[in-house]
């Protein structure tokens, strides 16, 4: 076998689409997004002139210690089951973050938690588990609701819960309407978002990542947004992620105004009906608790997604390879402090403007 590192980006590309566990995570135009922040290489496994494995991996500088931390999304992308691939594979990536200074690699792979075997084979290999997060600790959501669109579209409307196809025809009847929009409508998109971040608790990202995302990722086909119209004024949104036979519902936004017309509902039906026209056979409703008490705050972004009858996915996790004991304890117990505080200042800093 042969390790190879920022190869043929057409053959990693290719391997990444077509693989069973591709990710638009993984993909080079995804990490074209993230490099505001974070330098990536990407590297793949050949054995007899075929591709095995391959993994995006994103570098992020850590602060003042002068060392990185490697991540990478929802990676690798092989048959984790295959423990000789997947042993070349880690070990040569384990080389490599020595001559990068990094600390550890995170991975999240796209595994159930029912694989087992899977999770047997990394901790072979040196992984241990990060956290067991039941809401949204995580980098990436654990819980997550995956349907199947291969079905015709009155099949699966029929399978939708009664509240969600009615929700959905109440939109049609009270006039809503959806249209796909461009670039500028990210402005008000965006808006939105903060209106959405501000009524459940969230920190939302700049305009200009938006922008950053459409500029990579819609050229290529990659990225939709979608709007939701009531009388002739924006009420929501969504943004869906397309990569070889999958689509992603990545974000969504909702304004106070209207909503007893159920914009949201109609949204994601008309991009599921976008998803099957270009051929998808999987629509991802991405995240939602794992706690699912009623009496859970996320309970109802739970129900929302619960009612278009996707399977209910728990995923492996978090599994860090750690290579600096020290400081990877040290990254563990300083980023979550620095995240809720950042979170907590940058929510009160939105408040306080918005009074002013």
């Amino acid at each position: 076998m042969r390790f190879i590192v920022n190869g043929d980006e057409n053959q990693y590309t290719c391997f990444i689409q077509n693989h069973p566990k591709g990710h638009i995570l993984q993909s080079l135009e995804w990490a074209r997004v993230k490099e505001e922040s974070w330098r990536s290489l990407h590297v793949m496994v050949e054995d007899e002139g075929k591709i095995k494995a391959a993994m995006l991996l994103l570098l992020r500088p850590l602060p003042l210690i002068g060392k990185n931390m490697i991540y990478s999304p929802r990676g690798p992308v092989c048959d984790l089951h295959d423990f000789e691939t997947l042993k070349f594979l880690v070990d040569n990536v384990r080389k490599l973050a020595r001559r990068l200074n990094a600390i550890m690699l995170k991975i999240d792979p796209d595994i159930s938690i029912k694989d087992q075997e899977v999770v047997n084979n990394l901790k072979k290999l040196g992984f241990i588990q990060n956290m067991e997060a039941l809401n949204f600790e995580a980098i990436q959501p654990r819980f997550v609701f995956r349907l199947d669109i291969t079905p015709s579209l009155d099949e699966l409307l029929a399978k939708f819960h009664s509240k969600t196809r009615y929700n959905i025809r109440l939109a049609q009847r009270k006039g809503v309407k959806m249209r796909l929009g461009n670039r500028e409508d990210l402005k008000e998109f965006h808006r939105i978002m903060e209106i959405t971040g501000l009524r459940d608790g969230f920190v939302v990202r700049s305009l200009e990542y938006f922008e950053r995302m459409y500029d990579c990722l819609k050229p290529k086909g990659l990225m939709e947004l979608a709007l939701a119209e009531y009388e002739g004024k924006v009420i929501a949104g969504i943004i869906c992620l397309f990569f070889g036979k999958k689509c992603w519902y990545l974000y969504g936004a909702s304004s106070n105004e209207h909503r007893n017309t159920m914009p949201n509902y109609l949204l994601q039906w008309e991009m599921i009906k976008l998803a099957k026209e270009r051929g998808c056979t999987l629509y991802d409703f991405r995240g939602v608790s794992g706690d699912l008490n009623p009496e859970n705050p996320l309970y109802g972004l739970y129900r929302f997604k619960k009612g278009f009858s996707g399977e209910f996915t728990e995923f492996i996790g978090e599994y860090d390879l750690v290579f600096s004991p020290f400081w990877y304890l040290m990254f563990q117990k300083g980023v979550p402090v620095f995240r809720d505080i950042r979170r907590k200042v940058t929510l009160l800093l939105k408040k306080a403007k918005i009074k002013s």
